[in-house]
Formats: C-alpha cells, structure tokens, sequence
C-alpha cells in the first residue's frame, strides 16, 4: 500500500494522520518477506517494531542497515562466517542517531562479505539479485540496501561507500546513492574495511530525501576523532541555491565522445550517447560544462592502488578475527592452531585471497614499491582533481560504462572500461570528496547513472547540483514495481 513512496511522502502521510509509524512498519515487514526469497535483501528482517516518537522529518520512517554496523542486541555479522552468531552490545553512532530522530528499523542488509568486493554476491547467506532483473546483479558491496530501496521496501537505506560501494549499485538500482565529504559522517560502529577510504553513505528515492537523513545523521562525534565539525548548515532548504552557470566537467579519457566513437562496446557506446544528451539538456538549463584531460596511465592505475591500499589496510583492520575474540573457535593445540583453524574456516576464498594480498603488500620489503606507490598515485589523483576544482565546481561523470552486469559476465579486466570507467569513482574516497550518483536513463531497459563529485564539505552544493539536474532528467522517486 506505501510500496514506492519517498521520506517527504511518507511523512504527509504520517503529519495527516492518515497511516501511523506502526502501519508502514507492518507494510514494510510484510514487502521484506515478501521479496526475501527472490532478492535476497536482508540477513535479518525485525518482525517487532522499536519505535519512540520524535520531532524529526524521519520520526516513524522505517529504513534499513547494511549489516556492517553494530546494533546494540541484534546480529551484525558483515555477512561473514566469522561473525555469523555475533550479536553486538553496542550501537553505531548512525544507529544512534536514527533512533533519535524516531527512524524505524526494519533490518539488516546483505553485502560482500566484510565490505570486500563489488558484485553481491559473496555474503554467508547467498547472492542478492537485482529487482530489474534478477539474471544481473545489483553491484556491491553495499548491495542489500541497495536492492531494498529499489524495490520500495523502505524510502531509504545506511551502507557504506569504500571505493563505490553505495554509488555503483544505485546506478544498476535506479535509486540516489550519495556519499558525504570524509568525516563528515560519524563511522564509530562501522566495520572497519579501509579506514582511509570508508564513508558513510546512503540510498534514498531522490536528493531531497538523501539531504534530509544527511542533516540527520551529520556532525562531530567524540568517538570517531575523523569526523568534522558540524558545518550548521542545513542541507535541505539550500537544495534551492542557484546553482545556474556552476562550471561542471568531466574527464575526455573517462567518457569523451572519443571513447564512445573508438569503442566497439555496444553497451558502452549506448550509455555515453545517453550521457552525453543528458550534459547538452544540462547545458541548456544554465550549466557551463568542459573537457579536461588527464593522463591515461594515472587512471589506469586507480584500480591496482585502490587494492594495494584497501587490502593492506583491511589485513591490519581485520586481524582482531581469530576465532578468539571474535568468531567461532577453531579446533587446535596452540593459539596459532586455533587461529588458523578459525580463520581457514571462517573466511571464504575470496577474502582469503585480499588478506594474503594486504600481507604481502605490508611486509617490509614490499611496501615501498606497492603500498607507498599506491599513496603516491592517490596523492597524484587527489591533487589532479583539487587543480580542477580551482577552476570548475564539480565532476560529472556515467558510474560504469553500461547497465548491471550479468551474473555469468565476463570482462576483461586489463580493458580501458574495467581499469578506467568501472573503477573512477574511488576517486571520490581517495580524495573524501562528496559524491552523489543519481538515475538519468535506461539501457537494455536497465538503469544507469551518473555521478557528481565535488569539492571536500562543499556537499550542499553537490546536493544542490544533483536536484537540480534530477529535476531535468525527470528521473526521480524510481523504483522497480516487480509483483504489483
């Protein structure tokens, strides 16, 4: 009955008094269940509602949280063996706050496991499959409360955003994913994947909605010594700032016509020829939008650094899951027996993999050709990037070069689209730049996206940008209306 309906809706509708917190609660369990076995969303769906009324734009909103945050008595197991009976005693600062606001909880979400990988489909408790077709998948890692919001289960979601964990899948979801400037978002009570690199981020039907929960959940936090200061701005009613002759650009090696003209992809060439309609209709309402250029072998690199530094840091930040103080306890003689009982058993393959990666990247004599080189390149990007935004006020770019992929895909991982235009967005965690990724098309009628990334707490202005060009796509409050 409320399937589909935005924060600003829901919340005429509860100001109206015409359905109470505990009516969308019971919609929204019943749709969780509902699409449970197909999509796979959720690790645990709350069957009772924990609710106390406030005075918020979010009071008696139910939401969902990927499962990657700790919930004071409620299973937190980062999709994971290791933690698949780890019941916290605490809650994430996010969490907290939400609570404050009177926000519902309806539950907690799959991902890649621990936060590691793009595809959704690592998590203990099986693939999450993307509404708008369920041979594709919805992207990662932050792919449950990606797929929830696209099915309209909840009006919004919490994930976490390391290199595009939150951008790229409301791309292949065809919702708004926006990721706030570095610290601007408490991560006390997050999983620790990369800390140099993990932002708090969230799904939502449109910009305003995600302006609203980011005034929310915004400000300094004493257990989180990254955060920032509260800028004591409020995001939603500067979404109207003039935003006409803001100079955006966008990058001739990412998405230039000469990629679209020189490729034989023809997903590819669709998405940039829809992309760049959509800056000449942008170009026509007042923006002023430029080429910039920047070394093709720079971008190229984006990727293996974003492995080298998030594998060494997860390996570090990981390494307190031993079966001992975490996890179930493996069988053995000596501590090292237990551990590594613990740890064969309890990681899957793939992670597995990046914790002997992030190893071998650390190991001394290692560091200064991988680990170092890898910071270098990220200094390089972010300091490419502060040079443009001297000039221009934001980046726009498509998220990926075509819709959700197949699950039985193959690509070509040394190919100018994977290293280039399926990895560019961890720019905007190299840099703890505001990112916001919003629908502006189909292909294969399939979603995709595109993305705007502004100067460090400039996020007002990034909203701002992203409503204004949400409003000239027409492309707002979407959702997949599978089964009605």
């Amino acid at each position: 009955m409320y399937r589909g309906k935005s924060i600003t809706e829901l919340r005429s509708l509860l100001d109206s008094s015409e359905v109470t917190a505990e009516e969308l609660f019971s919609d929204a369990n019943t749709l969780a269940h509902r699409f449970q076995e197909d999509y796979n969303s959720f690790v645990t769906i709350l069957d009772t509602m924990k609710y106390k009324k406030r005075d918020s734009l979010l009071d008696g909103i139910c939401y969902a949280l990927k499962d990657n945050f700790s919930t004071n008595g409620i299973l937190t197991t980062a999709s994971s063996n290791i933690l698949k009976d780890y019941v916290p005693v605490y809650d994430a600062t996010v969490v907290r706050k939400l609570k404050n606001a009177g926000a519902i909880l309806l539950g907690k979400t799959v991902l890649d496991e621990l936060a590691m990988g793009g595809t959704g489909t690592t998590g203990h408790t099986g693939v999450v499959c993307n509404p708008w077709d369920k041979k594709r998948m919805i992207g990662g890692s932050s792919a449950g409360s990606c797929a929830c919001v696209a099915l309209g289960i909840v009006p919004f979601s919490i994930g976490s955003d390391t290199g595009d964990s939150v951008r790229k899948p409301a791309a292949f979801g065809g919702v708004v994913g926006f990721k706030p400037t570095y610290g601007r978002i408490s991560r006390y009570g997050l999983f620790a994947f990369a800390s140099s690199l993990d932002h708090v981020a969230m799904f939502t039907r449109n910009v305003l909605d995600a302006a609203i929960v980011t005034d929310v959940l915004k400000g300094k936090d004493p257990h989180d010594m990254t955060t920032l200061a509260n800028d004591e701005k409020n995001y939603v009613s500067l979404l109207n700032q003039d935003v006409k002759g803001k100079k955006l650009f966008y990058v001739k090696e990412i998405c230039g016509i000469d990629v679209m003209e020189q490729s034989d992809d023809l997903e590819l060439k669709e998405t940039l020829a829809r992309f760049h309609e959509v800056l000449d209709n942008i170009r026509k309402e007042g923006f002023e939008i430029e080429e910039v250029s920047i070394r093709k072998e720079l971008l190229e690199a984006i990727y293996p650094s974003y492995m080298s530094i998030s594998c060494a840091e997860a390996t570090s930040n990981n390494s307190n899951l031993t079966g001992i103080l975490f996890g179930p306890r493996g069988e053995g003689d000596t501590i090292e027996e237990i551990m590594f009982d613990a740890r064969t058993k309890g990681f899957s393959e793939f992670i597995k993999r990046r914790f002997v990666l992030g190893s071998y990247i650390l190991q001394k004599e290692n560091q200064e050709k991988l680990f170092l080189n890898a910071q270098r390149v990220r200094r390089m990007l972010v300091d490419q990037m502060n040079q443009f935004f001297q000039k221009y006020d934001a980046m726009i770019a498509p998220c990926s070069g075509g819709p959700a992929p197949y699950f039985d895909a193959t690509s070509e991982k040394l190919s100018d689209r994977y290293l280039i235009l399926e990895n560019h967005l961890a720019i905007g965690n190299f840099g703890g730049f505001p990112s916001i990724t919003l629908p502006y098309g189909f292909v294969q009628d399939m979603p995709v996206g595109l993305n705007i990334t502004g100067r460090v707490c400039e996020d007002d202005l990034v909203l701002a940008i992203a409503s204004h060009i949400e409003e000239i796509t027409g492309m707002k409050d979407l959702y997949c209306k599978v089964g009605e």
